[in-house]
């Protein structure tokens, strides 16, 4: 975590013990259901060969369609779908039609998929670009758009190596900074010492590992395998694990952390093979999934995992799935960085009604100032925030995911992580929260 801020952490409790889908009173930080001021008649607004910068709101992606964090890009693109929805149902941007354009990121075991999705996103002149999920896919892009000017909001990279990083890119997803230091210390408060970690080798699993180490040896314990600097960490993509699993536990720990993404699907049965108690098993974002359709039943029950971002609402849960079943022609089974994506793509909208112009320059100069950079009147739908702006006022948007506003490294200044617990389904449910801020 070195060149990462202190953060400052509180406990609060605001999920439900037997559902992840929380309520409005369930969670300190829901906006209720001013999650949006339109009506429930979505519009799926793909863009056509006509709309660029120059005339539109035109909202590019880069998100996961296909590989291994392909569960969570229906939620991604209905976030998108959804904000672009909602953005011409109130007018649009000072009359301009906001649309999207949807492309595929694929992940970091094929870079080639990204590399040829950003060339047909420049080429298509988009105003802003939301995505990628995966910080390795981030980092294999980000240049490309930055050298372009084009502005790309990430709704869940978490990669520490991504703070400031560009003054094109900015995310609405915490640095896994926050992520760590709330993972490390539930493994902590749980009272478990030694830790072992089974991590790929990958720009988010390293860097995620590396704060949850060191907030672990901070709080007295300490790690026993998979250790910053061991070289114990396997290739993203690997299908078996018997080797490292029994490296793990011959290191008698207390607990377990996985860092993966689909490779936890080969982890965990062999982790219950050899016979690890998997209720001291922790994830994070990348594998924090339901699974009850993947592991015979109660095979995760009692593990722990964190998902940065404020559990949403009912109502704005609700309306994500419904724009999914409209856009995709199915409703969402995870809600993961859904509320973040709607935000990003909102954020751009409200930059561009500030600055007058929704090209990705104006967007870059006034992204953060609508975030609430300039300590502006809090608002929270985008119609509501544009009747502040045509009033020359500032304005700090404050949508369902729950971030505090960007700051200086383009990353959000506080937001939550959710920790989930996985019951007898193994299907994870929202327990506890977590506010961090840097």
């Amino acid at each position: 975590m070195a060149g990462t801020a202190v953060l400052s952490l509180a406990l609060t409790a605001c999920g439900s013990d037997n559902s992840s889908e929380g309520s409005a009173s369930d969670n300190p930080s829901s906006t209720g259901s001013d999650s949006s001021s339109s009506s429930d008649n979505f519009t799926n607004d793909k863009c056509s060969g006509g709309q660029t910068s120059a005339n539109a709101l035109r909202v590019g992606g880069i998100l996961p369609l296909t590989g291994n964090l392909a569960f969570l890009g229906p939620p991604e693109v209905a976030g998108v779908g959804l904000a672009v929805s909602d953005i011409n149902a109130a007018g649009g941007v000072d009359g301009a039609k906001a649309c999207h354009d949807i492309q595929d990121s694929g992940d970091s075991t094929d870079m080639s998929v990204s590399t040829s999705s950003a060339g047909t996103l420049v080429a298509n002149k988009p105003s802003i670009v939301v995505g990628a999920a995966s910080s390795s896919v981030s980092l294999n892009v980000v240049d490309t758009f930055a050298d372009n000017k084009i502005v790309e909001v990430s709704p869940a990279n978490t990669a520490v190596d991504l703070s400031g990083y560009s003054p094109y890119y900015f995310r609405t997803a915490p640095p896994d900074g926050i992520q760590g230091n709330a993972l490390g210390t539930l493994i902590s408060t749980d009272g478990y010492q030694k830790v072992a970690f089974l991590v790929f080798n990958d720009t988010y699993g390293t860097g995620l590992r590396n704060a949850v180490q060191q907030t672990v040896e901070s709080s007295g314990g300490e790690c026993v395998y998979g250790c910053k600097g061991d070289g114990d960490e396997f290739p993203a993509g690997q299908t078996t694990f018997s080797s490292e699993v029994g490296a793990a536990l011959a290191s008698k720990p207390d607990a377990i952390v996985v860092l993966a993404f689909d490779e936890t699907k080969q982890i965990v049965p062999e982790l219950a093979s050899q016979g690890w108690d998997m209720s001291k098993t922790y994830f994070s974002d990348g594998n924090t999934a339901d699974y009850s359709d993947t592991f015979e039943a109660g095979t995760l029950e009692g593990a722990q995992g964190t998902i940065p971002g404020a559990d949403p609402d009912r109502t704005f849960k609700d309306r994500l799935s419904g724009w999914a079943e409209k856009g995709e022609g199915k409703a969402l089974t995870d809600f993961a960085y859904g509320a973040e994506s709607y935000d990003a793509t909102i954020l751009a909208a409200l930059a561009a009604v500030k600055g007058g112009a929704t090209d990705p320059e104006t967007i870059q100069k006034n992204y953060a100032a609508v975030s609430g950079a300039t300590d502006g009147e809090e608002c929270k739908t985008y119609a509501d925030c544009v009747k502040l702006l045509e009033d020359g006022k500032e304005i700090r948007y404050a949508g369902p995911s729950g971030i505090g506003p960007i700051n200086d490294k383009n990353d959000p200044s506080s937001a939550f992580i959710g920790i989930y617990t996985f019951n007898g389904d193994n299907k994870n449910e929202l327990t506890n929260s977590v506010e961090g801020s840097s």
